[in-house]
């Protein structure tokens, strides 16, 4: 079958490659991909720059939705015909204390699909069992392609941050977690604004499409002004930052309110200098976010049947997977939203 495989390390060093078939072993669950969605993490695979640790030859790409093709020896929790999708954590330890208290995401022997084990890019996949969830009736493929990014902006959102009714909520950056990000905090009753520059302009007004109480243009307009308005000066109760950029980053630890929780979500791919005294003289609540946990897949898939979350929109364009370039080089150029490659024989 024709897979997206990361053949060496290094930057590049990846291609479409005929790859074994894979099959099912004892706990296991083969997957037939009906589709799959580009991450920013996907893009520093191929970069290598990622701390993640990645093992090549490996076939790329984690984001996906599918349908069980098999299942190994032991697998009862699913059958053949079942629309899945899994979580990425292919395999952890289990017994360190992270692990035993729920936080494999931190795990030292977190290994990661589309890193260290045969990801999504392709035909098929295998994954466990355990990490298996149906998706819900009333969620279409598109939308659940995308649960292991709602699944992170969840984990940043109820594990790493604290949003209660009528909070205003800044989000940095209008990508796809950017937007995800906007409508889990307006699920939990924020108040959400959205941030941007001019090659944001369809993504600032897809926010504001999919539920973005204001988009702004911080080219154009006064984003101080905007969120002083909104809470009489003091700034923003929460910051998702999803940009991943530095002058973006140390702009929000400027707006925030004092004693306001700041959650780091967009990688930068690099060191970057910011002013740490902000984050003391404000006594911040400042968190980094990584992946995701158990809790978090089965609360998403909650909000997507509950149909609080309007994610089908942001999946633009849609391409073969022999068009893998095409696709990368339209999100780092931020052209579409949440860019899809869609599997071939």
């Amino acid at each position: 079958m024709k897979a997206l495989v990361k053949f060496a390390a290094g930057p590049g060093n990846m291609e479409i490659r005929d790859v074994p078939e894979p099959e099912a072993g004892s706990g296991q669950v083969k997957i037939a991909i009906k589709e799959a969605g580009i991450c920013g993490s996907d893009l520093h695979i191929y970069h290598s720059d990622i701390a993640i640790p990645v093992r090549p030859p490996v076939t790329t790409g984690h984001e996906f939705s599918g349908v069980v093709e098999a299942v190994g020896k032991g697998v009862e929790s699913v059958k053949p015909g079942d629309r899945v999708v899994s979580e990425t954590a292919y395999h952890y330890c289990q017994v360190c204390d992270f692990c035993r208290e729920g936080f494999y995401n931190l795990c030292v022997e977190r290994r990661t699909l589309g890193y260290w084990f045969n990801g999504v890019f392709a035909r098929y996949t295998v994954v466990p069992a355990a990490r298996v969830h149906r998706i819900p009736d009333n969620v279409d493929f598109t939308t659940a392609a995308m649960t292991e990014p709602t699944a992170c902006v969840v984990h940043a959102v109820y594990d790493l941050s604290r949003i209660v009714a009528g909070d205003v909520v800044l989000v940095n950056g209008p990508g796809a977690i950017g937007i995800i990000a906007m409508q889990v905090a307006k699920a939990n009753g924020a108040l959400a604004v959205v941030s941007g520059t001019d090659a944001d302009g369809p993504r600032l007004d897809m926010a504001k499409r999919l539920g973005a109480d204001f988009a702004v243009n911080i080219q154009k307009e006064n984003l101080k002004g905007v969120l002083d308005s909104l809470t009489r000066g003091y700034g923003p109760d929460v910051v998702l930052e999803c940009s991943g950029n530095a002058r973006g980053i140390d702009n929000a630890l400027d707006l925030i309110k004092k004693r306001g929780w700041f959650t780091q979500i967009g990688l930068t791919g690099k060191k970057i200098e910011f002013d740490i005294e902000k984050i003391c003289y404000k006594e911040l609540h400042f968190s980094g976010s990584l992946g995701s946990r158990n809790h978090s897949w089965r609360t998403a898939l909650s909000l997507l049947e509950q149909g609080r979350l309007n994610l089908a929109p942001l999946a633009d364009p849609k391409l073969p997977l022999s068009e893998w370039k095409r696709g990368f080089e339209a999100f780092e150029k931020k052209e579409g939203f949440k860019v899809f490659l869609m599997p071939e024989k």
